[in-house]
């Protein structure tokens, strides 16, 4: 009878491949939420941190923001993101509800007083959104994309699309937006709310991006064959998401290294181009109240602190043992950036190969129960291999030298 390793023991793991040559979707970048009328604004030192990238910073390349259906916040989203754009962040903007003299309410299901943009308005609508675009420019932020509406499906408190609606939208009015447009933002990639849009040529001629949240998608639903079919050109975006819920503190550990799994299988099986969390500072969010950064943030930073915007994943053996979870990207500097998660309860020693690769040393990064973001310095690479130790719980990023 074989023995059993004892917890904590460190487990030998299948030799994970990367192939820098089998090349999948570039990478947007990762980031977060402002809201200044919901919460309080950054301040200037949290700005620094979250979009910084030097030590004790997160490394954020996305700032999504909303757009106030009353122009008079408008100005109160300008400081957080022009910092943003200084550091070299792309910033989005999504709506919630249209100005209030563009909505009309109806009854949806047993809601009495349901919002939706009156039919004659979308017009106005888009103008409005364009409005809005002109004075972040006016005011120093090019906004990369601008969403047509936040979570349509899922509008209790805000305003509800359905597909024909906003199938209409973009086929007449979205084409005179002047910057890219975001769509549908379903709550949970319901792909009956997309899917009509990807049918549609018209509709998607006049898309940019399609972006989604993943409120309890199962990881079964990330793949979206549909998009990859008929998406040829478009991005694919997840722009909001909190995971695993809002409740416990983003220090609790080892949940925190769910965050990890979960960007994992929204890179990987969903293919998804950007990351993007809800507000930024939270008690549940990667960065505390405080202004330091949470274990969560901590997760999501072997992400955004090394795979930069522009870098492309590739092939990688993904998971090459139970609770081991492995991604790989290369960047135009030919750094190989290589994540991994052992999601287990003992060490693994991973042996990992690269595939027509030169490089003589890789550095690592270690996030676990006790660190975060610690350096652990370099080791050498002999004929593209190395082995790397990974820790019970932990996530490592490896870049090459």
């Amino acid at each position: 009878m074989a023995a059993t390793p004892a917890v904590g023991a460190s487990a030998a793991a299948a030799t994970v491949i990367v192939d820098p040559s089998a090349v999948r979707q570039t990478i947007r970048g990762f980031g977060g939420m402002n809201h200044t009328v919901w919460i309080s604004d950054l301040t200037p030192a949290q700005r620094d941190t979250a979009f910084g990238n030097g030590e004790g910073q997160l490394g954020f390349s996305v700032l999504r923001i909303p757009v106030h259906e009353n122009r008079a916040d408008w100005s109160r989203e300008v400081a957080t993101a022009k910092r943003a754009i200084e550091y070299g962040a792309a910033v989005i903007a999504s709506p919630w509800n249209p100005p209030a003299q563009m909505v009309e309410t109806f009854v949806h299901g047993d809601q009495s007083n349901a919002k939706r943009l009156r039919y004659d308005m979308y017009g106005a609508y888009a103008q409005h959104l364009n409005d809005f675009c002109r004075f972040m420019k006016d005011n120093g932020v090019s906004l990369y994309a601008i969403s047509v509406q936040n979570e349509p499906d899922y509008a209790h408190d805000w305003t509800w699309w359905t597909p024909t609606e906003m199938i209409r939208f973009l086929r007449e009015n979205a084409g005179s937006i002047e910057i890219k447009v975001i769509a549908p933002e379903s709550f949970q990639y319901v792909k009956s709310f997309s899917d009509p849009i990807l049918n549609d040529p018209t509709a998607l001629a006049n898309l940019d991006i399609l972006g989604a949240h993943l409120y309890g998608t199962p990881y079964q639903n990330f793949p979206y064959p549909l998009f990859k079919e008929k998406g040829r050109g478009k991005e694919l975006w997840m722009t909001e998401v909190y995971y695993p819920n809002s409740s416990d503190s983003a220090d609790l550990w080892p949940q925190a290294l769910d965050v990890a799994e979960h960007i994992h299988h929204a890179l990987v099986d969903a293919e998804f181009q950007a990351y993007v969390w809800w507000y930024i500072r939270r008690s549940y969010g990667p960065m505390r109240e405080d202004g330091r950064i949470s274990k969560r943030g901590a997760t999501m930073a072997h992400f955004s602190k090394f795979v930069r915007p522009g870098y492309v994943r590739i092939d990688a053996t993904s998971n090459p043992q139970s609770n081991l979870y492995v991604l790989a990207y290369k960047g135009g500097d030919s750094k190989v950036v290589i994540i991994a998660i052992n999601k287990g309860t003992s060490s693994v020693s991973q042996p990992f190969t690269l595939v027509n690769n030169t490089s003589s040393s890789v550095s690592s990064w270690l996030t676990d129960a006790s660190r975060n973001l610690a350096s652990l310095g370099a080791m050498s690479v002999s004929n593209g291999s190395f082995t790397g130790q990974l820790p019970a719980r932990s996530v490592t990023t490896f870049v090459t030298g």
